[in-house]
């Protein structure tokens, strides 16, 4: 099956509703993104403006509530939101999805809380992250050290948080900290960090190359002061809430590695069916013409695990299995192709008035979110074991 049909099977089982919703992102990422993308990387700038301006436009709302001002859609939508944005700017797409998360996990906040911050949420005045990792601490979350204690009814936190997405502009934080120091998991609880409480310092933003509208930086908390309500999830909860998102994150990167690499080919074939060489057009070489064929059968397998992830996702079953498999076949497969889109593409290929090789930095940034390959490969092994060794196969 071709990628495209793959795609327009998926969409065709969505509501109108979220048809509609996946068109608008398009339209946004041709009128908006694509015309300032490389300006946004040139500058090494989020671009903060245009992130409000698709909040604005009902981009961030996808899975909120329709009683909190969202659409209420399905993971599904959300998943092919990203897709749809990252063939025109991983960063930008990776920045709106980690701030519609955010949003969607401060709706479920006490009442004061959600109804202080998702109407400003929703419509881009404050951004919204998500703070788990540690400069010492990335896949082993139980072992992180941001540390938090009690302070009557609050909470004091001591700490430092690293590659935060939205973290250079970011003004609402969901994050992970230690009340039980060594206890790992038993201790782990979540806190909503607000950056423009006393205790907040936020750090200079990361140099990434390809990907600068992610918008990635530190902070520190230094006798941060956390109100009560500020506790999303009490201790022993928080690594399970945390983990809760991991599949939905493996399969959307997933989706948006499909997303720039279906934009990549685009690119590719076109100029290589426009340029000769030797009286014949470029395309017409059988070494070329097979390294795009391999690209698009990856492609569309990519689609397709990420895609079953999402329906699994949406019907509350277990996406284990399907979303490290597509995050795996992403983060293994995929720079490799984009690389061949390069060289479909000469050395015109690396101009920045192509987006190729932004696509070809960004996918390896995706590469470490979420899970490395490595890490895949080791749930994945995890998981082989688990459903082969009692199965009496070879005996």
């Amino acid at each position: 099956m071709a990628a495209a049909e793959i795609v327009a099977e998926f969409d065709a089982r969505l509501s109108p509703r979220e048809r509609d919703l996946i068109e608008q992102a398009q339209a946004f990422g041709r009128r908006v993104i694509e015309p300032a993308a490389q300006q946004w990387e040139h500058d090494r700038r989020h671009p903060t403006e245009a992130l409000r301006r698709a909040c604005q436009e009902g981009l961030a709302g996808i899975e909120l509530p329709t009683a909190r001002g969202g659409h209420g859609c399905r993971f599904s939508t959300t998943l092919r939101i990203v897709e749809e944005l990252a063939r025109f700017d991983f960063g930008f797409a990776f920045s709106l999805v980690n701030h519609h998360n955010a949003l969607v996990r401060v709706a479920r906040a006490t009442p004061a809380v959600a109804e202080r911050l998702v109407p400003r949420m929703l419509n881009g005045e404050v951004i919204g992250a998500t703070a788990l990792t540690e400069p010492d601490h990335g896949s082993d979350l139980a072992a992180l050290t941001t540390a938090a204690r009690p302070a009557g009814d609050d909470w004091l936190l001591d700490g430092e948080k690293a590659w935060v997405t939205n973290g250079a502009v970011a003004g609402a934080i969901v994050t992970l900290a230690q009340t039980e120091p060594g206890s790992r998991q038993r201790g782990l609880a979540t806190f909503l960090i607000e950056a423009d409480r006393a205790g907040f310092v936020r750090q200079v933003p990361y140099e990434l190359p390809g990907a600068h509208a992610i918008g990635v930086a530190g902070f520190q908390l230094v006798s941060y002061r956390a109100p009560a309500e500020a506790l999303l999830e009490p201790p022993g909860a928080g690594l399970k809430a945390a983990l809760e998102g991991i599949n939905r994150a493996r399969a959307y990167v997933a989706a948006m590695c499909a997303g720039m690499l279906d934009a990549a080919l685009d690119h590719a074939v076109r100029y290589a069916s426009r340029r000769t060489a030797f009286g014949r057009p470029v395309i017409e070489f059988q070494g070329l013409q097979w390294s795009l064929v391999d690209a698009d059968t990856d492609l569309a397998a990519l689609r397709l695990l990420a895609y079953r992830a999402a329906q699994q996702i949406d019907a509350g079953d277990d996406a284990d299995v399907s979303a490290a498999q597509a995050k795996k076949l992403a983060g293994s497969r995929v720079l490799g192709h984009l690389a061949a889109c390069v060289q479909a593409m000469g050395a015109n290929g690396l101009r920045a008035d192509h987006p190729l090789m932004r696509h070809l930095n960004a996918c390896k940034i995706a590469a470490f979110t979420d899970g490395t390959t490595e890490m895949m490969n080791e749930r994945l092994g995890k998981l082989l074991v688990r459903r082969r060794a009692g199965n009496g196969a070879g005996d």
